[in-house]
Protein backbone atom coordinates (compact mmCIF):
# COMPACT_ATOMS: atom_id res chain seq x y z
CA UNK A 1 0.00 0.00 0.00
CA UNK A 2 1.46 3.39 -1.01
CA UNK A 3 0.13 4.67 2.56
CA UNK A 4 2.57 2.65 4.15
CA UNK A 5 5.55 2.14 1.15
CA UNK A 6 8.42 4.72 0.52
CA UNK A 7 10.28 5.73 -2.50
CA UNK A 8 13.35 3.11 -1.74
CA UNK A 9 10.62 0.24 -1.21
CA UNK A 10 10.42 0.15 2.49
CA UNK A 11 6.91 -1.46 3.75
CA UNK A 12 6.07 -0.34 7.40
CA UNK A 13 2.41 -1.67 7.10
CA UNK A 14 3.61 -4.28 9.92
CA UNK A 15 4.94 -2.44 12.46
CA UNK A 16 2.12 0.48 11.49
CA UNK A 17 -0.16 -2.22 12.64
CA UNK A 18 1.49 -3.00 16.11
CA UNK A 19 1.86 0.43 16.86
CA UNK A 20 -1.45 1.22 15.79
CA UNK A 21 -2.26 -1.16 18.97
CA UNK A 22 -1.03 1.44 21.69
CA UNK A 23 -3.40 4.13 20.02
CA UNK A 24 -6.44 1.96 21.33
CA UNK A 25 -4.51 1.15 24.60
CA UNK A 26 -4.06 4.42 25.33
CA UNK A 27 -7.84 5.52 24.24
CA UNK A 28 -9.05 2.90 26.94
CA UNK A 29 -7.37 4.86 29.82
CA UNK A 30 -8.92 8.01 28.26
CA UNK A 31 -12.34 6.84 28.77
CA UNK A 32 -12.49 4.69 31.25
CA UNK A 33 -11.19 7.78 33.38
CA UNK A 34 -13.63 10.68 32.37
CA UNK A 35 -16.27 8.57 34.15
CA UNK A 36 -14.35 8.58 37.73
CA UNK A 37 -14.69 12.39 38.20
CA UNK A 38 -18.55 11.89 38.22
CA UNK A 39 -17.76 8.55 40.60
CA UNK A 40 -15.44 9.65 43.39
CA UNK A 41 -17.40 13.00 43.36
CA UNK A 42 -20.42 10.56 45.11
CA UNK A 43 -18.18 7.98 46.52
CA UNK A 44 -15.74 10.71 48.37
CA UNK A 45 -18.55 13.22 49.04
CA UNK A 46 -16.51 15.72 47.49
CA UNK A 47 -17.02 18.67 45.10
CA UNK A 48 -17.19 18.80 41.46
CA UNK A 49 -13.76 20.89 41.65
CA UNK A 50 -12.54 18.22 44.07
CA UNK A 51 -13.64 15.23 41.95
CA UNK A 52 -12.21 17.01 38.82
CA UNK A 53 -8.78 16.65 40.10
CA UNK A 54 -8.76 13.35 38.48
CA UNK A 55 -8.39 15.03 35.07
CA UNK A 56 -5.68 17.47 36.40
CA UNK A 57 -3.73 14.74 38.18
CA UNK A 58 -4.51 12.38 35.12
CA UNK A 59 -3.14 15.00 32.23
CA UNK A 60 -0.84 16.61 34.48
CA UNK A 61 1.09 13.36 34.02
CA UNK A 62 1.70 14.24 30.10
CA UNK A 63 2.56 17.79 31.10
CA UNK A 64 5.49 17.20 33.53
CA UNK A 65 6.83 13.76 31.26
CA UNK A 66 6.41 15.24 27.59
CA UNK A 67 9.48 16.64 27.78
CA UNK A 68 11.45 14.37 29.20
CA UNK A 69 9.92 11.46 26.69
CA UNK A 70 10.95 13.80 23.56
CA UNK A 71 15.04 13.90 25.14
CA UNK A 72 14.84 10.12 26.04
CA UNK A 73 13.69 9.05 22.49
CA UNK A 74 15.93 11.36 20.65
CA UNK A 75 18.63 9.97 22.46
CA UNK A 76 17.72 6.57 21.96
CA UNK A 77 14.62 5.03 19.47
CA UNK A 78 11.39 4.81 19.15
CA UNK A 79 10.81 1.41 20.73
CA UNK A 80 12.45 2.44 23.80
CA UNK A 81 10.46 4.98 24.49
CA UNK A 82 7.42 2.80 23.75
CA UNK A 83 9.05 0.19 26.45
CA UNK A 84 9.45 2.73 28.75
CA UNK A 85 5.45 3.98 28.08
CA UNK A 86 4.27 0.70 28.82
CA UNK A 87 6.11 0.45 32.05
CA UNK A 88 5.20 3.42 33.55
CA UNK A 89 1.38 2.78 32.44
CA UNK A 90 1.42 -0.92 33.74
CA UNK A 91 3.07 0.51 37.53
CA UNK A 92 0.43 3.09 37.47
CA UNK A 93 -2.63 0.73 36.98
CA UNK A 94 -1.45 -1.50 39.86
CA UNK A 95 -1.19 1.51 42.16
CA UNK A 96 -4.81 1.14 42.32
CA UNK A 97 -5.10 -1.68 44.86
CA UNK A 98 -2.91 0.27 47.76
CA UNK A 99 -5.27 3.80 47.00
CA UNK A 100 -7.69 1.39 47.29
CA UNK A 101 -7.24 -0.15 50.69
CA UNK A 102 -6.11 2.83 51.81
CA UNK A 103 -9.07 4.86 51.18
CA UNK A 104 -6.84 7.58 50.08
CA UNK A 105 -7.77 10.02 47.32
CA UNK A 106 -4.47 11.41 46.82
CA UNK A 107 -2.98 7.84 46.30
CA UNK A 108 -5.55 7.66 43.66
CA UNK A 109 -4.61 10.82 41.88
CA UNK A 110 -0.51 9.54 41.94
CA UNK A 111 -1.56 6.40 40.50
CA UNK A 112 -3.67 8.88 37.74
CA UNK A 113 -0.09 10.89 37.60
CA UNK A 114 2.18 7.79 36.97
CA UNK A 115 -0.23 6.35 34.69
CA UNK A 116 0.08 8.94 32.21
CA UNK A 117 3.45 9.68 32.74
CA UNK A 118 3.75 6.56 30.88
CA UNK A 119 0.78 7.77 28.24
CA UNK A 120 3.36 10.61 27.65
CA UNK A 121 5.93 8.41 26.71
CA UNK A 122 3.66 6.19 24.30
CA UNK A 123 2.07 9.35 22.56
CA UNK A 124 5.58 10.91 22.35
CA UNK A 125 6.63 8.27 19.89
CA UNK A 126 3.76 6.81 18.75
CA UNK A 127 2.30 9.97 16.60
CA UNK A 128 6.03 10.97 15.31
CA UNK A 129 6.22 7.33 14.67
CA UNK A 130 3.72 6.88 12.83
CA UNK A 131 4.19 9.93 10.68
CA UNK A 132 7.43 8.65 9.58
CA UNK A 133 6.65 5.74 8.41
CA UNK A 134 5.85 5.95 4.74
CA UNK A 135 5.55 9.16 2.17
CA UNK A 136 5.12 12.49 3.58
CA UNK A 137 2.70 13.39 1.21
CA UNK A 138 0.36 11.04 3.22
CA UNK A 139 1.60 11.57 6.74
CA UNK A 140 -1.41 12.84 8.21
CA UNK A 141 -3.96 10.82 6.42
CA UNK A 142 -1.88 7.88 7.73
CA UNK A 143 -1.87 9.23 11.05
CA UNK A 144 -5.58 10.07 10.77
CA UNK A 145 -5.83 6.14 10.13
CA UNK A 146 -3.92 4.80 13.19
CA UNK A 147 -5.86 7.41 15.39
CA UNK A 148 -9.11 6.16 14.13
CA UNK A 149 -8.41 3.31 16.39
CA UNK A 150 -7.80 5.25 19.30
CA UNK A 151 -11.67 5.88 20.14
CA UNK A 152 -12.11 2.29 19.52
CA UNK A 153 -10.16 1.58 23.05
CA UNK A 154 -11.89 4.68 24.00
CA UNK A 155 -15.58 3.12 23.55
CA UNK A 156 -14.30 -0.64 25.76
CA UNK A 157 -12.73 1.44 28.42
CA UNK A 158 -16.80 3.67 28.45
CA UNK A 159 -17.82 0.32 28.34
CA UNK A 160 -15.99 -0.93 31.37
CA UNK A 161 -16.91 2.02 33.03
CA UNK A 162 -20.46 1.73 32.64
CA UNK A 163 -20.83 -1.84 33.43
CA UNK A 164 -18.03 -2.96 35.67
CA UNK A 165 -17.88 0.43 37.55
CA UNK A 166 -20.59 2.55 37.73
CA UNK A 167 -23.84 -0.09 37.74
CA UNK A 168 -22.12 -1.62 40.52
CA UNK A 169 -21.54 0.93 42.48
CA UNK A 170 -23.38 1.36 46.08
CA UNK A 171 -26.91 3.34 44.30
CA UNK A 172 -27.16 5.58 47.70
CA UNK A 173 -27.07 9.25 46.63
CA UNK A 174 -25.01 12.21 48.01
CA UNK A 175 -27.73 13.17 50.22
CA UNK A 176 -28.47 9.06 51.83
CA UNK A 177 -24.91 8.85 52.17
CA UNK A 178 -24.19 12.15 54.42
CA UNK A 179 -26.73 11.02 56.62
CA UNK A 180 -25.24 7.35 57.42
CA UNK A 181 -23.38 6.73 60.45
CA UNK A 182 -19.33 7.18 59.89
CA UNK A 183 -18.33 3.51 60.36
CA UNK A 184 -21.70 2.39 57.71
CA UNK A 185 -20.39 5.55 55.24
CA UNK A 186 -16.52 3.92 55.21
CA UNK A 187 -17.66 0.28 54.79
CA UNK A 188 -20.07 1.69 51.47
CA UNK A 189 -17.18 3.76 50.73
CA UNK A 190 -14.47 0.93 50.46
CA UNK A 191 -16.62 -1.15 48.94
CA UNK A 192 -17.10 1.22 46.14
CA UNK A 193 -13.69 1.96 45.34
CA UNK A 194 -12.85 -1.76 45.62
CA UNK A 195 -14.79 -1.90 42.65
CA UNK A 196 -13.21 1.05 40.86
CA UNK A 197 -9.86 -0.43 41.51
CA UNK A 198 -10.19 -3.64 40.13
CA UNK A 199 -10.49 -2.96 36.41
CA UNK A 200 -7.37 -0.60 36.71
CA UNK A 201 -5.61 -3.47 37.66
CA UNK A 202 -6.70 -6.06 34.92
CA UNK A 203 -5.55 -3.29 32.45
CA UNK A 204 -2.05 -2.85 34.26
CA UNK A 205 -1.82 -6.63 33.84
CA UNK A 206 -2.72 -6.64 29.74
CA UNK A 207 -0.77 -3.56 29.39
CA UNK A 208 2.13 -5.70 31.36
CA UNK A 209 1.65 -8.60 28.17
CA UNK A 210 1.90 -5.63 26.10
CA UNK A 211 5.29 -4.78 27.32
CA UNK A 212 6.66 -8.06 26.64
CA UNK A 213 5.24 -8.42 23.52
CA UNK A 214 6.82 -4.81 22.19
CA UNK A 215 10.06 -6.31 24.45
CA UNK A 216 10.45 -9.47 21.46
CA UNK A 217 9.72 -7.38 18.71
CA UNK A 218 11.63 -6.13 15.93
CA UNK A 219 11.12 -2.90 14.84
CA UNK A 220 12.77 -0.62 12.11
CA UNK A 221 14.71 2.38 13.27
CA UNK A 222 13.53 5.41 11.58
CA UNK A 223 16.60 8.05 11.48
CA UNK A 224 15.32 11.48 9.33
CA UNK A 225 17.55 13.71 7.96
CA UNK A 226 19.13 16.38 10.56
CA UNK A 227 19.66 13.67 13.02
CA UNK A 228 22.94 16.02 14.03
CA UNK A 229 21.49 18.70 14.55
CA UNK A 230 22.08 20.35 18.32
CA UNK A 231 19.28 20.39 20.29
CA UNK A 232 19.64 24.03 20.96
CA UNK A 233 19.22 24.48 17.48
CA UNK A 234 16.26 22.56 17.26
CA UNK A 235 14.34 24.14 19.89
CA UNK A 236 15.62 27.87 18.30
CA UNK A 237 13.55 26.46 15.05
CA UNK A 238 10.87 25.65 16.88
CA UNK A 239 10.37 28.70 18.63
CA UNK A 240 10.81 30.64 15.18
CA UNK A 241 7.69 28.42 13.40
CA UNK A 242 4.84 30.51 13.68
CA UNK A 243 2.86 27.10 11.68
CA UNK A 244 4.22 24.78 15.44
CA UNK A 245 3.56 27.44 17.85
CA UNK A 246 -0.23 27.84 16.63
CA UNK A 247 -0.75 24.16 16.73
CA UNK A 248 0.31 23.54 20.11
CA UNK A 249 -2.17 26.56 21.12
CA UNK A 250 -4.94 24.64 19.16
CA UNK A 251 -3.87 21.52 20.57
CA UNK A 252 -4.27 23.28 23.63
CA UNK A 253 -7.55 23.71 23.66
CA UNK A 254 -8.62 20.94 21.54
CA UNK A 255 -7.58 18.11 24.17
CA UNK A 256 -9.58 20.79 26.73
CA UNK A 257 -12.92 20.82 24.99
CA UNK A 258 -12.03 16.67 24.36
CA UNK A 259 -11.72 16.03 27.54
CA UNK A 260 -14.63 18.71 29.30
CA UNK A 261 -17.57 17.19 26.86
CA UNK A 262 -16.36 13.70 27.73
CA UNK A 263 -16.29 13.90 31.43
CA UNK A 264 -19.41 16.03 31.98
CA UNK A 265 -22.27 14.91 29.44
CA UNK A 266 -22.77 13.26 33.22
CA UNK A 267 -23.03 15.80 35.22
CA UNK A 268 -25.27 17.98 32.92
CA UNK A 269 -27.49 14.77 32.07
CA UNK A 270 -27.79 14.51 35.75
CA UNK A 271 -28.12 18.46 36.27
CA UNK A 272 -30.79 18.95 33.68
CA UNK A 273 -32.76 15.27 33.55
CA UNK A 274 -32.32 13.98 36.21
CA UNK A 275 -30.90 11.06 34.43
CA UNK A 276 -28.81 8.26 36.62
CA UNK A 277 -24.46 7.75 36.53
CA UNK A 278 -24.52 4.59 34.29
CA UNK A 279 -27.54 5.55 31.81
CA UNK A 280 -25.85 9.05 30.97
CA UNK A 281 -22.49 7.23 30.72
CA UNK A 282 -24.48 5.28 27.57
CA UNK A 283 -24.69 8.56 26.13
CA UNK A 284 -21.66 9.36 26.35
CA UNK A 285 -21.09 5.80 24.55
CA UNK A 286 -23.42 6.89 21.74
CA UNK A 287 -20.87 10.06 21.28
CA UNK A 288 -17.66 8.13 21.04
CA UNK A 289 -19.40 5.64 18.37
CA UNK A 290 -20.07 8.90 16.09
CA UNK A 291 -16.67 10.05 16.95
CA UNK A 292 -15.37 6.72 15.80
CA UNK A 293 -17.85 6.61 12.67
CA UNK A 294 -16.86 10.29 12.29
CA UNK A 295 -13.03 9.65 12.50
CA UNK A 296 -12.69 6.75 9.52
CA UNK A 297 -15.40 9.23 7.21
CA UNK A 298 -13.13 12.32 7.48
CA UNK A 299 -9.97 10.00 6.95
CA UNK A 300 -11.71 9.06 3.75
CA UNK A 301 -12.28 12.72 3.24
CA UNK A 302 -9.14 14.45 3.51
CA UNK A 303 -7.94 12.48 0.15
CA UNK A 304 -10.12 15.02 -1.34
CA UNK A 305 -10.25 18.28 0.40
CA UNK A 306 -7.31 20.03 2.44
CA UNK A 307 -7.00 19.36 6.06
CA UNK A 308 -7.42 23.13 7.17
CA UNK A 309 -10.43 22.94 5.21
CA UNK A 310 -12.20 20.45 7.16
CA UNK A 311 -10.72 21.59 10.56
CA UNK A 312 -12.36 25.36 9.95
CA UNK A 313 -15.77 23.06 8.91
CA UNK A 314 -16.02 20.94 12.05
CA UNK A 315 -14.92 23.83 14.49
CA UNK A 316 -17.49 26.08 13.27
CA UNK A 317 -19.99 22.46 14.01
CA UNK A 318 -18.59 22.16 16.87
CA UNK A 319 -19.40 25.67 17.71
CA UNK A 320 -23.14 25.46 16.74
CA UNK A 321 -23.65 21.94 18.59
CA UNK A 322 -22.07 23.31 21.64
CA UNK A 323 -24.36 26.67 21.40
CA UNK A 324 -27.10 24.53 21.65
CA UNK A 325 -25.94 22.61 24.30
CA UNK A 326 -26.04 25.89 26.40
CA UNK A 327 -29.78 26.63 25.20
CA UNK A 328 -31.80 24.36 23.94
CA UNK A 329 -34.02 22.73 26.50
CA UNK A 330 -34.28 19.11 27.34
CA UNK A 331 -37.71 17.52 28.49
CA UNK A 332 -37.08 15.38 32.32
CA UNK A 333 -35.95 11.40 31.74
CA UNK A 334 -38.21 8.71 31.49
CA UNK A 335 -36.82 5.62 33.19
CA UNK A 336 -39.66 3.44 30.73
CA UNK A 337 -38.03 5.97 27.49
CA UNK A 338 -34.74 5.00 25.91
CA UNK A 339 -35.37 8.30 23.62
CA UNK A 340 -37.24 11.35 24.49
CA UNK A 341 -36.62 15.23 23.68
CA UNK A 342 -33.55 15.75 25.23
CA UNK A 343 -32.50 18.41 22.60
CA UNK A 344 -29.72 19.87 24.41
CA UNK A 345 -27.99 16.08 25.34
CA UNK A 346 -28.32 15.42 21.61
CA UNK A 347 -26.34 18.50 20.87
CA UNK A 348 -23.22 17.94 23.44
CA UNK A 349 -23.56 14.01 21.81
CA UNK A 350 -23.51 15.39 18.26
CA UNK A 351 -19.86 17.84 19.18
CA UNK A 352 -18.45 14.27 19.40
CA UNK A 353 -18.36 14.10 14.99
CA UNK A 354 -17.22 17.03 14.74
CA UNK A 355 -14.00 16.68 16.97
CA UNK A 356 -12.91 13.23 15.43
CA UNK A 357 -10.45 14.81 13.14
CA UNK A 358 -8.73 17.47 15.22
CA UNK A 359 -6.04 16.05 16.90
CA UNK A 360 -4.09 14.45 14.53
CA UNK A 361 -4.94 16.67 11.99
CA UNK A 362 -3.68 19.79 14.13
CA UNK A 363 -0.48 17.65 14.97
CA UNK A 364 0.20 16.64 11.29
CA UNK A 365 -0.16 20.51 10.27
CA UNK A 366 2.17 20.95 13.16
CA UNK A 367 4.99 18.38 12.38
CA UNK A 368 4.61 18.27 8.34
CA UNK A 369 7.99 18.36 6.83
CA UNK A 370 9.91 18.29 10.09
CA UNK A 371 11.84 15.02 9.95
CA UNK A 372 14.31 14.83 12.64
CA UNK A 373 13.04 17.58 14.73
CA UNK A 374 9.68 15.81 14.86
CA UNK A 375 10.74 14.00 17.36
CA UNK A 376 11.37 17.02 19.75
CA UNK A 377 8.49 19.16 18.47
CA UNK A 378 6.11 16.33 19.62
CA UNK A 379 6.83 17.18 23.23
CA UNK A 380 5.37 20.69 22.84
CA UNK A 381 2.06 18.80 20.92
CA UNK A 382 1.85 16.13 23.82
CA UNK A 383 2.64 18.71 26.59
CA UNK A 384 -0.54 20.93 25.10
CA UNK A 385 -2.83 17.98 26.43
CA UNK A 386 -2.27 20.10 29.51
CA UNK A 387 -5.42 21.60 28.61
CA UNK A 388 -7.16 18.33 29.39
CA UNK A 389 -5.54 19.22 33.34
CA UNK A 390 -6.78 22.89 33.11
CA UNK A 391 -9.82 23.25 31.72
CA UNK A 392 -12.14 20.46 33.59
CA UNK A 393 -11.52 21.60 36.82
CA UNK A 394 -12.17 25.58 35.75
CA UNK A 395 -15.65 23.90 34.19
CA UNK A 396 -16.00 21.73 37.54
CA UNK A 397 -15.71 25.16 39.37
CA UNK A 398 -18.67 26.40 37.30
CA UNK A 399 -20.60 23.89 37.88
CA UNK A 400 -19.81 24.14 41.44
CA UNK A 401 -20.89 27.85 41.67
CA UNK A 402 -24.54 26.85 40.92
CA UNK A 403 -24.89 30.20 39.33
CA UNK A 404 -28.47 30.76 37.71
CA UNK A 405 -28.68 33.05 34.48
CA UNK A 406 -32.72 33.57 33.66
CA UNK A 407 -35.04 30.76 34.24
CA UNK A 408 -33.66 28.36 31.95
CA UNK A 409 -29.72 28.62 31.95
CA UNK A 410 -27.94 26.55 35.19
CA UNK A 411 -24.76 26.49 35.56
CA UNK A 412 -24.27 22.86 33.84
CA UNK A 413 -25.45 24.50 30.62
CA UNK A 414 -23.62 27.78 31.51
CA UNK A 415 -19.96 25.94 31.92
CA UNK A 416 -20.49 24.83 28.30
CA UNK A 417 -19.19 28.31 27.17
CA UNK A 418 -15.81 26.99 28.06
CA UNK A 419 -15.95 24.57 25.10
CA UNK A 420 -17.28 27.03 23.12
CA UNK A 421 -14.71 29.21 23.75
CA UNK A 422 -12.23 26.46 22.92
CA UNK A 423 -14.12 25.90 19.61
CA UNK A 424 -13.48 29.26 17.88
CA UNK A 425 -9.60 29.18 18.84
CA UNK A 426 -9.67 26.19 16.66
CA UNK A 427 -11.86 27.62 13.82
CA UNK A 428 -9.51 30.49 14.13
CA UNK A 429 -6.03 28.26 14.07
CA UNK A 430 -7.90 25.99 11.09
CA UNK A 431 -8.94 29.45 9.07
CA UNK A 432 -5.54 30.84 9.22
CA UNK A 433 -4.03 27.23 8.05
CA UNK A 434 -6.28 27.48 4.88
CA UNK A 435 -5.71 31.06 4.05
CA UNK A 436 -1.71 31.01 4.25
CA UNK A 437 -1.44 27.06 2.76
CA UNK A 438 -0.24 25.65 6.19
CA UNK A 439 -2.24 22.67 6.22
Amino acid sequence: MRLFKTEDGKNYLLPFILVTTLFALWGFANDITNPMVAAFKNILLISNFESSLVQFAFYGGYCFMAIPAALFIRKFNYKNGILVGLALYSCGCLLFIPAGNAMAFGIFLFAYFVMTCGLAFLETTSNPYILAMGPTESATRRLNFAQAFNPIGSLTGMLVAKEFILSRLNPASEAERQAMAQDALALVQKSDLDVVSVPYLILGLVVGVFFIVFLLSRLPKIVSPGNNESLGAIVRNLLKNRRYIRSVVAQTFYVGVQIMVWTFIIQYAEHELNMPKATAQGWNMVAMAMFVSSRFICTFLLKYFRPSLLLTVLAIGGALFTVGAIFLPNAQYAADSTFGAYWGLYCIVAISACMSLMFPTIYGIALKGMGEEAKLASAGLILAIGGGCIMPPAQGWLIDKAVWFGDTLSSARISFVLPLLCFIVIGAFGNWCRRTANG
